[in-house]
């Protein structure tokens, strides 16, 4: 393994937790390719700079791969159509 660490909020793992077994599946096996590398996905842009998205069918994880860390933060999970709104609101309230 690559020897990275997932990080998540309390209410991300909750949310993961009440999903439809086979969305759930899908997002830790997204999760695992983020794992491994934590460039995948799309980089987002404007006040979203720096986050990348991972397409998940009609759901997206929205990450930030640490520069020189171990870590990726896993900032939100979501459905599309509400997760980049949703990101930038707990961004602004300082929430990660």
């Amino acid at each position: 393994m690559t020897g990275r660490r997932l990080r998540m909020s309390a209410d991300t793992a909750e949310f993961i937790r009440t999903l439809h077994p086979e969305i759930k599946r899908k997002i830790k096996a997204s999760l695992e390719t983020i794992l491994k590398d934590a460039n995948s996905g799309k980089g987002l842009r404007d006040e979203l700079e720096g986050l990348r998205s991972f397409r998940v069918g009609k759901m997206r994880i929205v990450c930030r791969p640490a520069q020189n860390s171990k870590i990726i933060e896993v900032a939100a999970v979501g459905p599309r159509r509400t997760i980049y709104e949703e990101t930038l609101r707990l961004l602004r309230r300082g929430r990660k």
